[in-house]
Parts: structure tokens; C-alpha cells; sequence
């Protein structure tokens, strides 16, 4: 089998990324981004990112998560610890996440450090979601293996009748991790593949230098 999409392309024309009009802060540019386009270029889940990590097997993986929370300190997802990804960040907490936000002809890239989050925020976070969703995370084995889907399905029904007029507590299996960044790349399609790339990479004295990149 083989497809050639070497016609498959397309002119980049919708901004400017400049260095000198950027902020010392890069967190203070994604927030600025972000809210571009969940404002102006609507994404169907703006804040659907991609978490690539170093598999236990020696291969990195890549999956979207979704982005939950962030400020100065990092940026937060939910995702089962006992998972495929959970215990790789375990084993290697170095992390890259990034946005592709197409509509805008905007990437962010964020290499950091992943840890857990304090207990109480995850407890905070899960009582926040629907029941279904609470219910979904107890019955996930999140990576194992299944024998099918009426197994899951089985599990869920079970735990809506034990659960049925109950509050919900948390597992201790899941819950939240922050990446902490220590570089952030914004990407600014422009036309003539001449795109727009600024790196910040942060010091030891906790200040962000920023340069710009080829394309």
C-alpha cells in the first residue's frame, strides 16, 4: 500500500511571532495564545494536548490529554497513576508536551518535569466531575488488557448499583500530576515555510532567556 501526499500543502499566513514584542514570561504568552484561540480560532477541545513519554519498553509514546489547570508553577492534567503513562513518569518524570492549535497555524512545546500534585487538590478535582466520569476512573484498569468491552460495561453497571445514592471517593490510583516546564517553544506559521520559532528556556535563577530559532 502506498499514498503520496508530497502535493498535500498549504500557505501559513495568519500571524507574526516577534521577539521583541514577547513578554519575560513565557507562561504569560501561552496564557495570551490560549485565550486567542479559544476566543478567535475555536479548536473543539482547545486545551487537548499531546504527553509523550519514555516508555518502560525504551520507546518514547506519545497520547492527548487534556489540560486541566495552569500557572506560573506548571500545567496540570488527571490522568490513573497505575497506568502505562503513569508508570513511566514514575520511572522518568522528564516529559515534552504540546498543543497544535491548527486554526490559528500555532504549536506550543513544553519540556518539563512531571510530578504528583498534593492530595487534596486531586480530591477537590475529582468531586468536580460528573458521576459517570467519577464511576469511569474506578472501573478502568487504565492499559491493561480486556477481554472485551461488555467486561467494562459489567464493571460500571456494578459500580452504579454500589455506588447508587453514594458519594464517590477518589482512588488512590488516580489523580493529578503538574509539568513543570523548563523550556517552552512557540511555533507561528508564516508563509514560505519561513515560520516563526521562539525558544525560552529557563536559568538557574529562575529567569526565562528567550531565543529565536531557525525554522
Amino acid at each position: 500500500m502506498e499514498k503520496d501526499l508530497s502535493n498535500y500543502r498549504k500557505s501559513y499566513n495568519k500571524g507574526a511571532l516577534l521577539l521583541k514584542e514577547l513578554a519575560e514570561n513565557p507562561l504569560e504568552l501561552f496564557e495570551k495564545w490560549f485565550n486567542e484561540v479559544d476566543t478567535y480560532f475555536k479548536e473543539g477541545e482547545t486545551n487537548a494536548m499531546t504527553i509523550s513519554t519514555m516508555g518502560l519498553d525504551g520507546y518514547p509514546k506519545s497520547r492527548v490529554v487534556l489540560l486541566k489547570k495552569f500557572n506560573d508553577e506548571g500545567f496540570v492534567f488527571y490522568s490513573n497513576y497505575e497506568s502505562e503513562k503513569g508508570k513511566a513518569i514514575a520511572l522518568n518524570p522528564n516529559v515534552c508536551l504540546s498543543f497544535f492549535w491548527h486554526a490559528a497555524e500555532r504549536q506550543v512545546i513544553i519540556k518539563g518535569k512531571a510530578e504528583k500534585i498534593a492530595s487534596n487538590l486531586s480530591d477537590s478535582y475529582f468531586e468536580s466531575r460528573p458521576r459517570g466520569s467519577q464511576l469511569g476512573a474506578i472501573a478502568s484498569n487504565q492499559s491493561e488488557i480486556v477481554s472485551d468491552r461488555s467486561y467494562l460495561e459489567t464493571k460500571l453497571s456494578k459500580l452504579e448499583d454500589e455506588y447508587k445514592d453514594k458519594e464517590i471517593p477518589r482512588p488512590k490510583f488516580w489523580g493529578g500530576y503538574i509539568v513543570k516546564p523548563v523550556e517552552i517553544e512557540f511555533w507561528q506559521g508564516r508563509p514560505n515555510r519561513l515560520h516563526d520559532r521562539v525558544r525560552f528556556k529557563l536559568q538557574e535563577n529562575c529567569s526565562w532567556t528567550a531565543n529565536r530559532l531557525s525554522p
